[in-house]
């Protein structure tokens, strides 16, 4: 059995996995305690079925320690349970959704990555929704708002730094002692260590 076939054999693992998540989750869906989940992703592309990085490259987490906004609905949190092991979740707090625009924040003009340093940057492209400034973006992503796909389509996802002491990044729930899945409130830990 060469290299190539053991590769093979952890992307079927993947999927079979990813398909028995899903079946034991349907049964058991977790209350959604918030509209809005940031969602950063942990794990690299080794070991994923190419329906993985699908779902992933939709998401918008192409890179290891990149981070998004969500909508806490039924669809978004089905795509989530089929990739948990390569990324972690959870509800952020308007301080942290704060800190993220300020300090991370860029906008997607032209198809380049802009930082958001001038509220004209942020009237030009996002003006027609009534949104001329930071703190409205901020507000507009924390309310999950009517204009909210609109404002998260404009921004780039977050680019996050690793932190001092690396996470071990493991494959394991969170609630089971691992960093991947649902931290819920816990998320906001994680962030300040990113940030």
């Amino acid at each position: 059995m060469g290299i190539g076939d053991v590769d093979s054999t952890y992307k079927e693992l993947d999927f079979v996995r990813m398909k028995q998540r899903l079946k034991l989750r349907k049964s058991s869906n977790d209350a959604i305690k918030s509209k809005l989940l940031f969602v950063i992703r942990i794990h690299g592309s080794k070991d994923m079925h190419p329906r993985t990085r699908q779902i992933l490259n939709k998401l918008r987490l192409r890179h290891i320690l990149s981070g998004v906004f969500l909508k806490a609905n039924e669809a978004n949190l089905r795509m989530l349970l089929t990739v948990e092991p390569f990324i972690t979740y959870g509800y952020p707090t308007l301080k942290s959704v704060r800190e993220l625009v300020y300090k991370k924040g860029c906008g997607n003009i032209e198809k380049e990555r802009t930082p958001l340093t001038d509220n004209n940057v942020i009237e030009q492209a996002l003006g027609k929704y009534g949104i001329i400034c930071l703190e409205d973006v901020v507000h507009e992503i924390a309310t999950v708002g009517s204009h909210f796909k609109e404002v998260t389509s404009f921004l780039w996802s977050f680019k996050l730094k690793c932190p001092e002491r690396r996470l071990q990044m493991k494959k394991k729930l969170y609630k089971e002692g691992g960093d991947a899945g649902n931290r819920e409130d816990h998320i906001n830990e994680l962030i300040d260590k990113l940030n």
